[in-house]
């Protein structure tokens, strides 16, 4: 067992998905791999240097995979590994749950 894992199983899930950029990255390569800009616009707000960081921690965890293209400009890909798509069926919970709170909050305001 890797000595740098939490013992807790939850703080090791939270470990890989508990920054709301990493969630959202995955949400996007769910549907396949991305290219950098492509992750980027689909973020939205995020900066760059927040993107980089954040896909460079989960390739580092195993969560995806980096594929650089020699041409210019440079072309990078980024793709979930086995992994990072078995995190699929934790993102399907987090959209069910938060699908039926948004629904009791609306009916409550």
């Amino acid at each position: 067992m890797n000595k740098n894992l939490p013992i807790c199983p939850v703080e090791i899930t939270l470990s890989l998905i508990g920054d709301r950029w990493k969630v959202l990255i995955i949400r996007d390569l769910l549907d396949g791999t991305k290219r950098f800009g492509e992750l980027k616009k689909s973020l939205g707000t995020i900066t760059q240097k927040v993107l980089t960081s954040n896909l460079r921690a989960m390739e580092e965890s195993g969560v995806l995979t980096r594929k650089v293209y020699a041409e210019v400009p440079p072309r990078v890909e980024y793709t979930l590994t086995q992994t990072g798509y078995s995190l699929k069926p934790i993102l399907d919970a987090m959209v069910q749950w938060g699908d039926n709170y948004k629904k009791t909050r609306e009916k409550t305001s």
